[in-house]
């Protein structure tokens, strides 16, 4: 039996996380989400789940939740997203802050075994390397989500060293699903191809990145918490096959049977990294099983988009 809470829980990954972790009857799962980003309709309808609508950057929102509930682990989700509303909003990025330092702080105060980050492959900054490893940070991204990341990665691994409270962060690239926001690339894309519409791409469309389904990532963040195999570790979650945005572009498409055609739009000024790939030795190791190819995933979107 187990008590978790899952800060940012009515969001992609943290209600997926939240759905398979309800398949075990015997674990509560509490989700605190504000619904800035996130919806209440991604949250899955179970009797072990239990939503709070609370802000996790106001310190005097949060402390109720702890006191009602001796959470055994604790994932915090919540942040800002999206490459265009974090650059336009870079006030609302750097007071997630707060929130690292809330739920830190009463996870340490409460007995809680271990805190789950959810830090970004917007910590490499521009690629130092490729495939990016967990042990290669170099810090030269200037923007304020990037650098809130950082931070907070720094926060996890100074209470462990000051207090003891363990830790595992994962650095996620790009998970896609059913429950992302359509403002994303992979929806985006999608809705347009299925609509016969065309898809606009920045710049030349040759920035890379690599896209992990939902499952997967889930997946591999159980794990992490029912084994010992990423304890106070940095974990990239993601996938290895990197491709072009035009790639991705043409191989939508190509699964939608599109009449779609691809337009050029001005380069981002910033935010939009050149490549992406993570090295995901560590993550193969603890998921050890194969994982779902792009064409897959985009088929189970096609599906859940046609059922809706």
């Amino acid at each position: 039996m187990s008590t978790i809470l899952i800060t940012g829980g009515a969001g992609n990954i943290g209600s997926a996380l939240a759905t398979k972790l309800s398949e075990d009857s015997t674990t509560t799962i509490v989700i605190i989400d504000n619904l800035t980003t996130g919806s209440i309709h991604k949250i899955p309808k179970k009797a072990n789940i239990h939503f709070i609508k609370s802000d996790v950057n106001n310190y005097n929102d949060i402390v109720p939740v702890f006191g009602r509930y001796n959470f055994d682990y604790v994932f915090h989700y919540a942040a800002v997203v999206g490459v265009q509303r974090t650059l336009e909003n870079p006030m609302l990025v750097l007071h997630d802050i707060e929130g690292i330092k809330n739920i830190l702080s009463l996870s340490k105060n409460t007995g809680v075994k271990r805190v789950f980050y959810s830090s970004s492959s917007e910590v490499y900054g521009e690629p130092f390397e490729i495939p990016q490893n967990e042990n290669t940070t170099p810090l030269n991204s200037r923007l304020p989500y990037a650098i809130v990341k950082n931070v907070g990665e720094a926060f996890f691994k100074s209470y462990y060293q000051e207090y003891g409270l363990e830790y595992t962060i994962f650095r996620f690239f790009n998970t896609y699903g059913p429950n992302q926001s359509e403002d994303f690339v992979i929806p985006r894309f999608l809705k347009l191809a299925l609509s016969n519409e065309p898809i606009t791409v920045y710049g030349d469309g040759s920035q890379t990145r690599s896209f992990c389904y939902v499952a997967d990532n889930v997946a591999t963040c159980i794990k992490a918490m029912q084994t010992d195999l990423c304890v106070n570790e940095v974990i990239n979650v993601g996938s290895d096959l990197e491709m072009t945005i035009l790639e991705l572009a043409t191989k939508i498409i190509e699964v939608t049977a599109s009449s779609s055609k691809i337009m050029h739009l001005p380069a981002l000024e910033e935010g939009d990294m050149t490549r992406r790939c993570p090295d995901t030795t560590k993550m193969k190791a603890i998921l050890g099983q194969q994982q779902v190819s792009l064409e897959v995933g985009l088929l189970n979107l096609i599906q859940f988009y046609e059922n809706r």
